[in-house]
């Protein structure tokens, strides 16, 4: 049995992909291993600290057979970019003055990238306690950063790479979630014996079909024979968000066709404003993984939109596996690794930022009920034999216990 120690700056009771991921990581991890999550008090992406939590600096929990110790972190919106790094720095500080301490006997360090400034705490962990130390890379930051536009300064951008390359020179093991980040890593020096490639993938037993709510449907304002195109995660500048907005305003005159955003981030409010005299876009608010399935259910085609920039090829948006374990049919607006991923499993890809191209494929649809059912069939059953969550989980322990 290893002693092993996850540090992230996000984890349940927030909501999110990364979050989700990490903590069913952790519960199955727990089932062979002692397993510690180190962590900061949940506030996203409100950046509003979550009830039980608002006057902690530190706290202790245990669930599902892990320990979770919480740091206090600034809390903030999940817009802004100097805000944000400001909280991420905030947790790195945190984490080591607060909870170092009670972090004893550990193996392994298990850190998951980006929140960059969370790594410094790990590594400073994991060698002041002769652990072996695993860099998860869920996004090339900051290379995705310099290409949205984001950073522009170019001795902070050499600043930040340097610094991200010697994490991974002193990483024993550095995870990747696409074949293309490793690629990328590898080709920049990176020994590639020690870079593995872990997919994202879905809890086949928690996401699978089921059949549509009334209460649901009528919060989408749709009808039993309207077409659902839902959005669900992030509003943020990485999704090309506005360019479904424009194929809503293309199909405005179609009744019955609805596009439904669910989440929350910097872009929501603009994207708001964009929409707001179209009445076939509704937007609400985040809701828990618990209800996740439910949402899902209620909707007859689910997006995986991508801005249209060269590095986003090689990242593959983890909502894709859900949605296909869900047998709903999934729309990518993405190139490269995605693409392939999606075309593999009979969905659907379109060239990213197409508002035409989505709005005629989306009206296409809506007249052939019988080719959605089966784009979804065809998807449940490509994720349940290629990526079952729990069979990922258990090759990365595999992993961890050959360090």
């Amino acid at each position: 049995m290893k002693n092993i120690l996850i540090v992230t700056h996000y984890f349940p009771p927030e909501i999110g992909a990364p979050q989700a991921r990490l903590s069913e990581m952790a519960k199955i991890f727990a089932e062979t291993q002692d397993v510690t999550v180190l962590t900061g008090m949940p506030n996203h992406p409100t950046g509003i600290i979550a009830n039980g939590y608002e006057k902690c600096i530190s706290k202790e929990e245990f669930t599902d057979n892990y320990r979770i110790l919480r740091s206090w972190v600034y809390a903030t919106p999940n817009e802004g970019f100097i805000k944000k790094t400001l909280s991420h720095i905030s947790f790195m500080i945190s984490s080591i003055l607060l909870n170092y301490r009670k972090v004893k006997n550990v193996d392994v360090v298990i850190v998951s990238s980006p929140t960059f400034f969370s790594i410094f705490a790990a590594y400073f962990i994991a060698k002041t306690k002769r652990a072996k130390f695993v860099l998860e890379i869920r996004d090339l930051w900051p290379g995705i950063f310099i290409e949205l536009g984001v950073l522009t300064n170019k001795y902070i951008i050499a600043l930040l790479t340097n610094i991200e390359m010697f994490f991974y020179q002193q990483a024993d093991l550095v995870i990747t979630v696409t074949q293309g980040f490793k690629d990328n890593i590898v080709e920049r020096g990176i020994l590639e014996s020690k870079v593995k490639v872990i997919r994202n993938g879905a809890d086949v037993d928690k996401f699978s079909p089921l059949k549509r709510s009334k209460s649901t449907r009528e919060k989408f304002k749709a009808k039993d024979n309207d077409l659902v195109v839902l959005y669900s995660g992030a509003h943020g500048i990485s999704h090309g968000l506005d360019s479904v907005v424009d194929a809503a305003e293309l199909l405005k005159d179609s009744d019955d066709i609805k596009f439904v955003f669910v989440g929350e981030g910097a872009k929501k409010r603009e994207l708001i404003n964009q929409a707001k005299y179209l009445n076939n876009v509704l937007f609400l608010p985040s809701v828990n993984r618990q209800q996740m399935p439910d949402l899902i259910a209620n909707a007859d085609i689910c997006l995986a939109p991508l801005k249209d920039v060269p590095l986003f090829s090689t990242f593959i948006p983890s909502k894709i596996f859900e949605y296909m374990a869900m047998s709903k049919p999934v729309i990518g607006c993405l190139t490269g690794e995605p693409a392939s991923i999606l075309l593999e499993a009979g969905q659907i890809v379109i060239e990213p930022e197409n508002p035409r191209v989505l709005a005629e494929t989306v009206k296409s649809l809506s007249n052939d009920k019988h080719n959605l059912n089966q784009i979804g069939i065809a998807g449940r059953n490509f994720v349940t034999k290629n990526f079952n969550r729990s069979n990922l989980n258990t090759y990365y322990l595999e992993l961890i216990n050959q360090l």
